[in-house]
């Protein structure tokens, strides 16, 4: 049997304290946990940064260290500091380091790093290698030099290789959700298809149990099947909380696609052994004939400035589209004329959002919505480009009329300066596998000691 202790679903989503002594205490045989994902879309791979606050996430880091010294098992964070470059994994490494001088811990730290280089998949582009996704964009050959990032996301062997340098802690750069669980199952022998059907149960934690808030469960592989347990308090899995998992981030509720195969879980049977744990079986791992990692990558796509307003006048309230609509068109037509570009050259949303923003629950009781928030996007080539935009769509979103001859209205405006420089856009490029003949072939794995201060 092999063990694995979960004690959230990503690192800086925190954790139950109480429930991770129990999990230290139930002897794990390793500690494994998600660093981030795509989910807050592509500007964080984009930026090669973490979404979440270094100190927030060092303190959370730090108990991690602490209970992975006390158990005396290897700790695995994959897709490190949310994005997975090989900036975010240095990010992590830099805190590990940090923590392992305050705690007085002597730590070996395995590296595993996913960036990719634009050449070299040009080459492999340019041989055949590279394959859409459904739903993947259109590429060229010129796609991976305009990435500003480009990441290949690890499975179970690239884990495995890493857990074989002996290591006490892995930082790894992209990853499946599932690989850092599946991986020491599978090194170990245990069921192939439980061990994916578990890991994907257990990715995101006590997600797959009530209060989900809780974090930390157990994950129990063995040669038949998987058994999870939460351990907060209040924290039950049931059949249908651990079923309905497999609907999550996946498109087929039966079949999911890792590098090297696919988990078919048709014939999953799930039985509630008590009232907190649940026991699975049934599950299969279907290998494919060539090995695949999957690519992700994120290009700019321009600059923006945002404007926001709020809008109380009831009757603007109430035509707040027609009005919407009319700002952009005069707007643009005014962008053309003064700054002489092309329609195609930038772009002015309007859209309108939010209620009671400028009174909250000082709001009196009445119809809704009283009020309506107009935010104004600017999209261009440049920053500066799009400031300049920003700051003609200004009055229009202070003053301008439902009507050309009626008195002229004021908006609010919460900040000021109105305009705010949100900076360069990023876009998903990738979403394409790469064909690999060996499966380390597009990851670089590297084993560095930080040795506490006498």
């Amino acid at each position: 049997m092999v063990r694995v202790l979960i004690p959230s679903g990503a690192l800086g989503l925190n954790y139950d304290k109480v429930a991770l002594e129990r999990g230290i205490a139930a002897k794990p045989d390793i500690i494994a946990i998600d660093g981030g994902s795509t989910d807050s879309g592509p500007a964080y791979l984009g930026q090669g940064v973490s979404k979440y606050a270094r100190e927030s996430t060092k303190r959370e880091w730090k108990g991690l260290m602490e209970a992975r010294a006390k158990a005396g098992v290897p700790l695995v964070l994959g897709t490190s500091g949310t994005c997975g470059t090989d900036s975010a994994v240095e990010w992590m490494l830099d805190m590990t380091r940090a923590i392992a001088d305050e705690l007085g811990q002597s730590v070996k730290i395995a590296v595993l790093r996913c960036s990719q280089n634009a050449e070299r998949l040009r080459s492999s582009f340019s041989r055949n290698r590279i394959a859409p996704l459904s739903g993947a964009p259109d590429i060229t050959i010129d796609t991976f030099s305009a990435c500003t990032n480009i990441v290949a996301l690890a499975g179970a062997e690239q884990i495995n290789a890493a857990l074989q340098t002996g290591a006490d802690i892995i930082l790894a750069g992209r990853t499946t959700d599932t690989a850092i669980i599946a991986a020491l199952p599978l090194a170990r022998g245990c069921h192939a298809g439980a061990a994916w059907h578990g890991a994907k149960i257990g990715e995101c934690g006590a997600l797959c149990a009530s209060n989900p808030q809780s974090g930390v469960i157990l994950v129990d592989f063995d040669e038949a099947g998987f058994t999870i347990t939460p351990l907060a308090d209040g924290a039950h899995a049931t059949p249908h909380t651990v079923s309905a998992h497999m609907l999550y981030e996946n498109s087929d509720p039966f079949i999911l696609y890792e590098p090297g195969g696919h988990l078919d879980v048709t014939g999953a049977e799930y039985t509630a052994l008590d009232d907190t744990r649940v026991r699975v079986v049934g599950s299969k791992w279907v290998p494919s004939d060539r090995y695949t990692v999957k690519l992700e990558g994120t290009v700019i796509e321009g600059y923006q400035s945002v404007l926001l307003s709020t809008i109380r006048d009831p009757r603007y309230v109430q035509n707040a589209p027609a009005w919407a609509a009319d700002v952009q068109a005069e707007c643009r037509a005014k962008v053309m004329d003064r700054l002489e570009l092309q329609s195609e050259n930038f772009q002015i949303e309007v859209r309108l959002i939010g209620i009671d923003a400028t009174l909250g629950g000082l709001e009196a009781d009445g119809p809704r919505p009283r009020e309506v928030g107009a935010m104004g996007i600017v999209t261009a080539a440049t920053q500066e480009l799009a400031s300049d935009i920003a700051k003609i769509l200004d009055p229009y979103l202070l003053h301008h009329p439902l009507t050309p001859d009626e008195e002229q209205p004021s908006f609010a405006f919460p900040f000021s300066p109105v305009e705010l420089r949100r900076g360069a856009l990023y876009n998903f490029a990738l979403n394409h596998v790469l064909t690999l003949e060996d499966p380390m072939d597009a990851f670089s794995l590297e084993v560095v000691h930080s040795v506490a201060n006498p």
